[in-house]
């Protein structure tokens, strides 16, 4: 028996079969089994030496047997067994990992694509400290996540299994954007700037701050929401006489390079934009912002041109005094970036309204209808409601309930062009009575094959997952 040399690497026996001798214990395979796990893997290496007929003949490998055969029963069938949980998954990625095949091991265990009608809640994550969730972003495609509590960023890695944490110099965090891989853009409602950290390592990169030397109002600005493309970081800031703006700060430099949008904040119509989403089929920027008063929601929704710092198109809403759906303004706006679409959910009906950023006009709203009967309400005001585009499905918080409006069919005119995926929605409750119970929901945003919910003076962030099949139970 001798042990794993990359240098020494005969050639495989006819048989295609080899032996391993993984921490005392004899496992014998074919060499095409193991090659499954990628080219590049230690296993793939190893299918090239030869297999003999004893134990002596092994390759010997100083790591867990037990573990081991659960990868390779994953190799075999190209799924965990039922075995792999005794053991978490962090240990079952670290030994991935040590073999080369965290790909394969990572796509066996991520969910199906997300589709709201048959999503369950599949576990909450609750950071080690500080457990009740400031703000939170899972803006990358691959189902992670960065928590904020209180000063600190907890990041989750895919698998969800806690990669680091990191304190910052904040007290509280309550605006944050991945806007590389490891740089993450926090904001705070108690603090000036916009701050840059490396997530993985805590080192504090760089701040921005809005200023204006000629202007003695703009002084200790805070960011407010933030957005990026692929080249640019927008950021919204405050201060306190209201005079807010939105910055433009080059990704490669973390400096600010533009401004647009100033507004004096002395009315519903010019406040802070709450949310800022950026479209990348159309490169406009989309900035909402909702107050409520005495009088009930205002608000407005604007579209940018950030090349040309332009407003495009944009839209108010008054509090009361009219009637019709003039009297019902939004109380929550999302937009859906793929699809170039709105979408808005009205404070006191609770309808919910899309429209084709494309064909936008005077009023280009169409609200959808429930063809359905006898829905559950939780509560009586639709007020505290918010809204969420994702995967072409609206996911709705209303009060305490979460529901999903999917898509039946879409409606074409003559010719055959389909009008921007709008048509049947057909409106279903994600939750059950009991998980309505948990709190008010105040969040809610999409992330890979995952929804992220979170819910007022709750500790940690629900984690929602579809199945292929009914009732099938995770491995893990």
């Amino acid at each position: 028996m001798e042990c794993w040399d990359p240098n020494n690497v005969p050639e495989t026996l006819p048989n295609g079969r080899i032996k391993l001798n993984v921490g005392g214990k004899l496992f014998e395979t074919t060499a095409s089994t193991v090659r499954s796990g990628g080219s590049e893997s230690l296993l793939a290496a190893l299918s090239n030496r030869s297999a003999g007929n004893s134990l002596s003949d092994s390759v010997f490998i100083d790591r867990d047997p037990e573990i081991f055969s659960v990868l390779l029963s994953l190799l075999r069938s190209n799924r965990l067994p039922t075995t792999a949980r005794r053991f978490s998954k962090q240990e079952l990625l670290d030994e991935s990992l040590y073999y080369g095949i965290d790909s394969v091991f990572r796509t066996a265990i991520s969910p199906p694509p997300l589709s709201g009608i048959d999503a369950s809640l599949v576990s909450t994550i609750k950071p080690a400290s500080d457990g009740v969730v400031s703000a939170f972003t899972a803006a990358a495609d691959d189902g992670s996540i960065l928590i904020a509590h209180a000063g600190q960023i907890s990041n989750y890695d895919c698998s969800l299994v806690h990669s680091s944490s990191i304190r910052t110099h904040l007290d509280v965090i309550s605006s944050i954007r991945r806007v590389w891989p490891d740089i993450t853009a926090v904001g705070s409602e108690a603090a000036a700037g916009l701050h840059f950290y490396n997530s993985s390592s805590g080192r504090h990169l760089g701040s921005a701050h809005w200023t204006d030397p000629s202007d003695p109002r703009i002084y200790k600005s805070r960011a407010v929401a933030i957005s990026d493309s692929p080249d640019s970081v927008f950021a919204s800031f405050d201060c306190k006489h209201g005079e807010n703006t939105i910055l433009i700060i080059d990704k490669s430099t973390l400096k600010i390079v533009s401004e647009l949008g100033r507004q004096s904040g002395n009315a519903a119509k010019s406040s802070v934009p709450g949310k800022l989403t950026w479209t990348p089929e159309m490169n406009i920027l989309v900035g909402s912002a909702v107050t409520c008063g005495a009088f009930g929601y205002a608000g407005y929704i604007r579209l940018w041109d950030p090349r040309s710092g332009e407003v495009v198109w944009e839209t108010s809403e008054p509090g009361s005094g009219r009637s019709s759906r003039f009297g019902d303004p939004f109380a929550d706006v999302d937009v859906d970036s793929d699809e170039s679409t709105l979408a808005k959910v009205c404070s006191k009906s609770g309808d919910l309204a899309v429209a084709d950023m494309r064909k936008l006009g005077d009023d280009p709203w169409i609200y959808l209808e429930d063809p359905s009967t006898g829905m559950r309400r939780v509560g009586s005001s639709w007020e505290e409601s918010v809204v969420h585009c994702y995967r072409k499905q609206l996911f709705v918080g209303r009060t305490k309930g979460l529901e999903v409006w999917s898509r039946t069919e879409e409606r074409e005119f003559d010719g055959g062009e389909k009008e921007c995926g709008f048509g049947e929605y057909r409106r279903n409750y994600v939750d059950k009575v009991e998980d309505a119970e948990r709190g008010m929901i105040r969040r809610i945003e999409g992330g890979g094959n995952r929804l992220f919910v979170c819910r007022e003076n709750v500790e940690g962030i629900e984690v929602w997952e579809s199945s292929n099949f009914s009732g099938t139970v995770s491995v893990l």
